[in-house]
């Protein structure tokens, strides 16, 4: 990974969708990243009039073509980046445009959130072949922050919505073979413990790839883009040089917190967790 020095501003490309509606994707990705003082340079993957989650009617505009344009002028201008940070991705196509842009960014690291399915179940727009060039886009990442399902649906097994540590262990060794490579950060989300829920980690950097728990009060209300807040704030504690077991058990209370205060607030769910006015707390 280079330009790791705690405090020195990254460049980041950031491959998300554009919800124009909600707290969620580029709209929880890039405040975040901001805060931490980091420029933020979209590729965008689609631009929806609000996101998935809990809306009825939405606009969606595909960006593969864009993307690629996008990609043609980085290069033309030999822009580098320090790191590529990659989620929802609608298509085959938009997974090897990723490959090809990390391939073109020697030394960048790499995070991948996996946006597959949710709740057990695979999203309908994914295929086969998507599937297949999700796990070539795995094995380049650096860091990969799958939930549950996903981590499931990566690892070929059943999913348990509540597998105890025994099944965690499995499955973050299976993930990792599966991905097949060293030095990496496995970071499994939505992990339920009695009344808290967080994430299960390994982290081959730091700890030698033993699993560490990182868990906060679990708050009922379901509110989208929690994953992108998790995610980022990951991303922006690597990058300071903090180790990613630290960094998520930060990540993993703020969002318990901000859920918290939201309910309390009355806010739609979907619009998601009111966090802008509490990111001072991650500094």
């Amino acid at each position: 990974m280079k330009n790791s020095t705690s405090g020195v501003p990254k460049t980041i490309a950031a491959v998300h969708d554009i919800s124009c509606y909600g707290r969620c994707s580029m709209q929880a990705v890039w405040p975040v990243l901001s805060h931490y003082g980091h420029l933020v340079c979209p590729l965008p993957t689609a631009l929806l009039s609000t996101h998935t989650g809990g809306f009825d009617h939405f606009t969606f505009l595909d960006l593969s073509s864009e993307m690629e344009n996008i990609l043609d002028s980085w290069r033309g201008e030999d822009i580098r980046f320090d790191a590529v940070y990659s989620g929802f991705l609608g298509s085959a196509r938009q997974i090897g445009t990723v490959l090809s842009l990390i391939g073109s960014q020697s030394g960048a690291l790499v995070l991948v959130d996996p946006v597959m399915g949710d709740n057990g179940e695979i999203y309908k727009t994914y295929t086969s072949e998507m599937c297949e060039l999700m796990h070539r886009l795995c094995a380049r990442a650096d860091i990969i922050t799958p939930n549950l399902t996903e981590a499931c649906l990566l690892a070929g097994v059943p999913y348990d919505p509540q597998p105890d540590d025994a099944a965690v262990a499995g499955l973050i060794e299976r993930l990792d073979s599966l991905c097949g490579k060293s030095a990496r950060t496995i970071a499994v989300t939505g992990i339920r413990r009695g009344d808290q829920i967080g994430v299960a980690c390994s982290d081959t950097r730091n700890g030698g790839g033993r699993i560490e728990y990182r868990l906060a009060p679990y708050c009922e209300t379901f509110f989208p883009g929690c994953g992108d807040l998790l995610a980022s704030v990951l991303l922006a504690g690597v990058l300071a040089g903090r180790t990613a077991s630290d960094t998520l058990g930060q990540a993993v209370s703020f969002i318990s917190e901000v859920s918290y205060k939201t309910q309390r607030l009355g806010t739609p769910p979907r619009e998601g967790v009111v966090f802008e006015n509490e990111l001072y707390r991650l500094i």
